[in-house]
């Protein structure tokens, strides 16, 4: 029998007993397990077909693979770590720079590819050596400082290229999502970023009916130019039913070199949710971490094999688990079903690739934010010491190197710069200064300021971590 792929029935299998929770193994009715499994796939959509959006890849593909990814994730950990894989928006930054050296989606997801592969080589490696192994090279300090600076070295995307096609759109939709992550609590909360698109579409609806079209130029002839916010007209022609368009990878070397410093983020990420996981079921996990990362890894490569994103696990799914105290991993089962069947009806990407331009003006200002904060998270959880030249130095520099996008020219055809040359600065500036500073300023390091407890890590967009109990609004 494969591992973890059948499930005894809880209780009554209508609702978690008193005090109990629904462990990976059990699961509640078919129906209410498809009824969960739905409630996955809306909690992971947003940020699912956003990423691929924001990176010019197909929406339909991603969402697609999210769920060949998730099944095979599942098969892999045997059913012990119960989780959705979605689309990793830690390479919109890598995307955009990509793009900007003349890099084409072909190149994007070769070097994706690469990454993945590495991604897993990772996780081998940390499957044989003990999960320690992941402490001792990638400390919070360092995890911390790569978060930020791929979350905020997104600014001038966000900036320069979505909020000037449509400001007022923009703001509109940046202070509902606001709204929305803020005011609204448990599932809602959870879906504020889905919400959020929700209202700029009809916010985008609503001017075109008002203003009419945007960039009308008015002439002593008449009226000239000028598109709609949101046009529809390829939705009506696209078909319920067909397979996403792929394409095959292409290598190239400066793209591969931007992509690879993801994985610190992408170890972290894993390594967070696993123990977020393992807390909440009450299982020791650890020796499952290096296998998480191998899949997640693995999963990548299959994704950009045939032209789409990266993947990764999703904290909204761990949100939803705490919140309905279902850890069923038939759940995942049910919601991966979805997202492939959703990722083969083409008329659902014709309505994802017609978001206008302002409604990710207003998303993006919050979402490429919130990434970057999630580093300044790992810092304060872990409550590292900034005060501590061993810790300042190297994130000072590595932060600004990145989000200022620093280029250091290595010979006439090759440089590093932005989020590569940042987290070069961090990794290397931390452990090498560590090699030569004094035992007092070592030991001063590794002792967290202030109280104790456990750290946690960060997920997707709209995540804010629980410490055992889930606070309002969370996603």
């Amino acid at each position: 029998m494969v591992r973890g792929v059948g499930w005894t029935v809880h209780g009554d299998g209508r609702s978690p007993q008193p005090g109990a929770v629904v462990r990976p193994g059990e699961r509640l009715s078919w129906g209410r397990t498809a009824g969960l499994g739905a409630q996955h796939v809306v909690a992971m959509f947003g940020a699912t077909f956003v990423a691929p959006v924001l990176m010019g890849l197909d929406p339909n593909l991603a969402v697609l693979m999210s769920g060949v990814a998730t099944v095979l994730f599942l098969l892999a950990t045997g059913g012990r770590v119960p989780s959705y894989l979605g689309s990793s928006l830690s390479f919109v930054g890598v995307a955009a720079a990509v793009r900007a050296q003349g890099g084409d989606s072909a190149t994007l997801t070769g070097a994706l590819l690469v990454t993945g592969a590495v991604l897993c080589a990772c996780g081998l490696a940390v499957r044989g050596l003990g999960a320690h192994v992941v402490h001792a090279v990638l400390p919070p300090p360092v995890t911390g400082a790569v978060v930020l600076l791929i979350g905020f070295n997104l600014a001038p995307v966000a900036a320069g290229t979505y909020w000037p096609q449509d400001q007022w759109t923009a703001l509109l939709t940046l202070a509902f999502t606001g709204f929305a992550l803020v005011a609204l609590r448990g599932f809602w909360g959870r879906i504020a970023i889905f919400l959020g698109l929700l209202f700029g579409y009809g916010v985008s609806w609503l001017f075109d009916r008002v203003f009419g079209r945007l960039g009308v130029k008015h002439t002593p002839t008449g009226h000239t130019g000028g598109h709609w916010r949101l046009d529809l007209h390829e939705v009506g022609g696209a078909a319920w039913f067909g397979w996403p368009a792929t394409h095959a990878p292409s290598f190239d070397g400066s793209a591969v070199v931007l992509a690879l410093p993801v994985v610190i983020a992408l170890i972290a990420e894993n390594a967070g949710h696993v123990k977020a996981v393992g807390e909440m079921t009450g299982d020791r996990l650890d020796s499952v971490l290096g296998t998480a990362i191998a899949a997640d890894g693995g999963t990548t490569v299959l994704s950009s094999a045939l032209g789409g994103p990266a993947t990764t696990t999703y904290a909204e799914n761990i949100g939803v688990m705490a919140a309905t105290r279902v850890y069923s991993t038939a759940a995942y089962w049910a919601a991966a079903g979805f997202a492939i069947l959703f990722g083969l009806c083409p008329k659902f990407g014709a309505v994802v690739a017609a978001i206008p331009g302002g409604v990710l003006g207003g998303i993006t200002v919050i979402l490429y934010g919130m990434i970057g904060l999630l580093g300044a998270r790992i810092w304060v959880e872990n409550r590292v010491d900034l005060a501590n030249p061993l810790n300042l130095v190297p994130i000072a520099g590595g932060v600004v190197a990145g989000i200022g996008n620093v280029t250091l020219d290595v010979t006439g055809s090759f440089s590093l710069s932005g989020i590569a040359f940042g987290t070069i600065v961090v990794l290397a500036g931390y452990h090498g200064l560590r090699l030569v500073a004094p035992a007092a300023l070592r030991e001063a390091a590794d002792t967290p300021r202030g109280g104790s407890g456990d750290v946690e890590q960060e997920g997707g967009p709209g995540d804010v971590r629980r410490e055992k109990k889930e606070a309002p609004g969370d996603g």
